[in-house]
């Protein structure tokens, strides 16, 4: 009945907050996104799975789907998200795997695809509360890692079906475990510490009261010491590479920009003194990087090609499925390439529609690095987005992961959706004023 009571909950709660705001119901989407994994661990019942699920459908559900589309580029991203939607939904009609497995794979194939229009629809009020939220969170975040450095992480995630990767990753210096804060594994939490630093770097640069301005450094740094805690290799990669993305091409001022340097600093002093944040150090070892490539993406892509053409059925090909519905799917395939699991779901036609989408993606440069009030924050969103997908064939659960996902198709659509709006909003604030009445007032008599 918990688990019962904390779905209606995030039902209730995103469905009130995506009501008053685009921006509002996301925050509290992320709430329920951030907690998502330690509260399935501690509450291993049917419903915790549907949480996260829960929250995002009350968000969808307060939302209005029928704005106009007044551009080229929101009309093809319209046309993409309703491509990979109706494709997987008909593989359901195909009796390959039992219906609740394949309801669970479809959950997997299609659920977050909506995000990718809220995206689109994303403006600057709306960007400055999803920063707040991203600050406030990851600042939470930080205190359970914190907690769990010190007393352990078995103390907040007891050993249950629902934590197998978390106690299956404990190759951290010293035989520590990676730290997963309040997320469902490591790589969600270093993954979604990444995700927000465009957004906070974004609010930043704009930001001109001084409490919130110390929020969002405060929150950048979360993430990054964040992604440390994590040991997550590819994450300390892609936040490094955003961090030196933000320095360089961003809109802040000279101070700012030395402030920033010295948190950074900051981090790296850190991470040099305490040898459990040091496992990216691991990069410089070739051969590890390449076995670890090697033992992530599977080389049997065309005899799973022909013997499945058509797919393996949804849920049949590596999706994230349950505890209490592995022993029904048939002829499973364990595998951690992204792209390979595709094709083992939606078939050969699935895994064409997805290579369409992410050349769409990559075309949409010229949007995402047009100039407007977020082009910052925009430009590192759409390179992070595309990081995530071309890197997708490693294993970081780019359509399943708790909140990861959803933020990479958010992500997708707001930086690759012109901004016109915002663009006009800001030409008109830097128009001089004009007076009420288009000509002269006559003297009285005249």
């Amino acid at each position: 009945m918990t688990a019962v009571a904390l779905c209606v909950l995030a039902f209730a709660v995103t469905l009130w907050a995506g009501k008053r705001s685009l921006g509002f119901g996301i925050a509290a989407l992320l709430v329920f996104g951030y907690f998502y994994g330690i509260i399935r661990a501690n509450i291993p019942a049917t419903f915790s799975h549907f949480l996260f699920d829960s929250s995002l459908l009350g968000l969808y559900l307060s939302q209005k789907w029928s704005a106009p589309v007044n551009s080229e580029a929101l009309r093809s991203l319209k046309v993409w998200v309703s491509i990979l939607f109706l494709w997987p939904c008909l593989l359901v009609l195909m009796p390959t795997q039992p219906l609740l497995v394949s309801l669970v794979g479809l959950r997997g194939s299609v659920f977050f695809l909506p995000m990718a229009w809220l995206g689109a629809k994303l403006r600057n009020h709306d960007l400055k509360v999803i920063a707040f939220g991203f600050a406030v969170l990851n600042l939470a975040a930080l205190g359970f890692a914190a907690a769990e450095y010190f007393r352990g992480v078995p103390t907040f995630y007891p050993m249950n079906p629902v934590t197998v990767m978390i106690y299956a990753s404990s190759d951290v210096a010293g035989g520590f475990y990676r730290i997963p804060a309040t997320f469902a594994n490591a790589h969600n939490f270093g993954g979604t510490m990444v995700a927000s630093i465009p957004y906070l770097l974004g609010a930043w640069e704009q930001s001109q009261k001084r409490i919130l301005r110390i929020l969002f450094v405060l929150g950048t740094g979360a993430a990054l010491l964040g992604v440390l805690m994590s040991a997550t290799r590819l994450n300390f990669v892609i936040g490094s590479a955003l961090v030196l993305l933000g320095l360089w091409r961003g809109r802040m001022r000279t101070s700012r920009r030395a402030l920033f340097a010295v948190v950074i600093i900051g981090m790296a002093l850190v991470a040099l003194r305490n040898e459990r944040f040091q496992r990216f150090k691991s990069l410089s070892d070739t051969d590890a990087v390449q076995d670890r490539i090697s033992g992530s993406v599977n080389r049997a892509f065309f005899e799973i090609l022909l013997d499945y053409p058509m797919g393996n059925g949804l849920g049949g090909g590596g999706t994230s499925i349950p505890y209490f519905l592995q022993g029904q799917v048939r002829n499973p395939i364990a595998t951690e390439d992204e792209y390979l699991r595709i094709l083992c779901e939606q078939g050969l036609i699935g895994l064409l529609l997805w290579i369409g989408f992410i050349l769409w993606v990559l075309f949409q440069y010229r949007v995402a690095f047009a100039p407007g009030l977020w082009s910052s924050a925009r430009r590192m969103i759409w390179i992070l987005s595309v990081i995530t997908l071309l890197t997708a064939f490693i294993g970081d659960g780019m359509l399943t992961a708790v909140p990861s996902a959803a933020l990479l198709l958010l992500g997708i659509g707001f930086s690759s959706s012109p901004k016109m709006k915002e663009d006009a909003v800001r030409r008109v604030s830097l128009r001089p004023l004009v007076t009420a009445h288009p000509y002269p007032r006559t003297a009285p008599g005249v």
